[in-house]
């Protein structure tokens, strides 16, 4: 069964940095898969799709709408063809949450991608994870190239499954 809200049962500070800013415009959705989740994102380009991927990601994380806009985060990434872009991009994504830095963001932009070379850049607006401003969801712990696809004939869509 497809669901693209989660219930984090928000605190009311949490609701209040949530209303403070424009609800996020999400074009994912979440679909069953035995003990893992499968993501499935799209826009109306390649790179709107990638960029709802990495946030449909984070809001299984937690509720990306109580996240504010305070640092912006550069991810680059590259591989031998658009899957292992894709794993790569998300990969890269992770790895700014689960190291260090924590950071999760509030909204993400693919500035390119180079179809020819397999590169990507994107920014991220956001700011470093909190447990007590941030719900906890579930722990992403991994991207996989199970199922993947990239899909463009009608519009462009991705589906990821990641490891929780």
């Amino acid at each position: 069964m497809a669901a693209d809200e989660r219930d984090y049962n928000l605190t009311e500070e949490q609701k209040a940095v949530k209303a403070k800013y424009p609800p996020l415009n999400k074009k994912y959705e979440y679909l069953d898969h035995t003990a893992d989740v499968q993501l499935h994102a799209w826009g109306d380009t390649l790179e709107e799709a990638f960029e709802q991927c990495v946030m449909a990601m984070f809001g299984y994380m937690t509720d990306t709408e109580t996240v504010e806009p305070v640092d912006a985060v550069e991810v680059e990434a590259e591989g031998h063809d658009m899957l292992s872009l894709l794993f790569h991009f998300l990969d890269e994504w992770l790895y700014k949450f689960s190291a260090n830095e924590f950071f999760i963001p509030r909204e993400v932009k693919v500035l390119y991608i180079d179809r020819m070379q397999f590169k990507i850049r994107s920014i991220g607006w956001g700011e470093e994870f909190c447990l007590p401003k941030h719900p906890q969801g579930t722990e992403v712990k991994a991207i996989t190239y199970s199922a993947m696809q990239i899909c463009e004939d009608e519009k462009p869509e991705v589906f990821v499954i990641i490891d929780i």
